[in-house]
């Protein structure tokens, strides 16, 4: 566990990089563990944020091919999620580069608690978080300020919300930001800013599913606009929708998938002014950013290559300068910009990504085909050549 404090760096600098649903399990996919390994050593963040979905948490249980189950006990899920943690945290461990994490809708849907699998994270030397005292709120629930370059002045503020949760008793996974949740963040922003002469402090809030107001950005559409995509209610199929292009900007692959439950979340951010943007994740190929009553909003798009995804898989990038911390920049590296477009990048890619499977099987269909046929040519030339 990290004990040090978090602090702009030498360069009056705070990088974070925000890895959305990585979302693999034990036997990994290392076309993600490439493309992250490459972006830490090329950007060379001060924090990572593992935003929820940070492993595929309702297959541990499965064989490596198909859904059968092969593990029966909590000790042997336990066990595989331990490993698949390890893929995403032990390259930070060696990189000595700090990481903190929130939990999705399906990282907590098996055996395990969430104050277990806390537990994990915890172990790491790099991890830092997971310390809220206050236990009316979820473990993945928390506040990480950030000091200026001496160590002397909190700037900025992270604020790290839960939002989904397994009820195993039930087998149903709530999506919200729970009453006590909204509470404690008031609480806590009220005492920041008293510390803070009585000026907000500016800040970042990072949860894994949308709040329901963001579903204010989207617009109907028909179905042959080229930017619609399907809006379904209860799984039926409502209407077609895009982004409004007056309200947001960036790529909308799929349906805004939004908090089912609403305890004022946005409210509490408006009255409490210290929050710049809410970041999500959950959504796997969108990719915007847009605002909702002068409350910022950023999409990220998945890094899993074992879950469905698109061109957008990568990771976001935050810089905030230690001399005007409220205005931030953020940038998104797809997989494309992290590991190029080379024959080893493409290749790589087709093997690894999910969307992909079906050009994989026709490759290996055509590779088997060409391989028989000069297995029989091969054979042809042999017994010719015996005439």
């Amino acid at each position: 566990m990290q004990t040090e404090k978090l602090s702009f760096n030498k360069n009056g600098k705070f990088v974070i990089m925000q890895v959305a649903d990585p979302q693999d399990l034990h036997f990994v996919r290392h076309s993600m563990i490439r493309m992250l390994n490459k972006a830490y050593d090329d950007v060379k963040p001060d924090l990572v944020v593992f935003a929820g979905d940070n492993i595929l948490g309702n297959h541990l249980k499965d064989a490596r091919f198909g859904t059968k189950t092969v593990v029966h006990t909590k000790e042997g899920e336990y066990e595989r999620m331990k490993k698949a943690i390890s893929h995403i945290c032990q390259p930070l461990e060696e990189r000595k580069i700090p990481f903190t994490m929130i939990y999705g809708n399906h990282d907590d849907v098996n055996r395990i608690t969430k104050e277990e699998q806390a537990d994990i994270y915890r172990s790491y030397s790099m991890c830092i978080g997971l310390n809220n005292p206050d236990k009316t709120v979820d473990v993945d629930t928390f506040n990480l300020p950030v000091f200026s370059s001496d160590g002397e002045k909190k700037l900025f503020n992270l604020w790290m919300i839960d939002s989904a949760w397994y009820d195993k008793a039930e087998d149903k996974c709530h999506e919200g930001v729970k009453k006590e949740t909204v509470e404690w963040y008031k609480r806590v922003s009220t005492a920041l800013k008293e510390e803070n002469g009585g000026e907000p402090l500016p800040s970042l809030m990072f949860q894994h599913i949308p709040m329901p107001e963001s579903l204010s950005l989207l617009k109907e559409c028909e179905k042959d606009d080229p930017k619609a995509v399907p809006f379904y209610e209860k799984g039926e199929l409502k209407c077609y929708v895009k982004l409004d292009p007056e309200k947001a900007h960036g790529f909308l692959g799929e349906q805004i998938c939004a908090c089912h439950e609403n305890y004022g979340q946005l409210e509490a951010l408006k009255e409490m002014g210290d929050v710049k943007a809410v970041v999500y994740a959950h959504d796997h190929t969108n990719n915007f950013i847009g605002e909702h009553d002068g409350v910022r909003i950023i999409q990220s798009s998945c890094a899993s290559f074992r879950c469905y995804g698109n061109h957008l898989r990568g990771v976001r990038v935050f810089e905030i300068d230690e001399n005007d911390p409220a205005n931030f920049k953020t940038y998104f590296l797809t997989y494309w910009d992290i590991c190029g477009t080379s024959l080893l990048s493409k290749a790589a890619h087709l093997w690894d990504a999910d969307e992909c499977e079906k050009k994989k099987m026709t490759f290996l269909a055509s590779f088997g085909t060409a391989a028989v046929a000069a297995a029989g040519i091969g054979t042809a030339v042999k017994l010719l050549r015996r005439k």
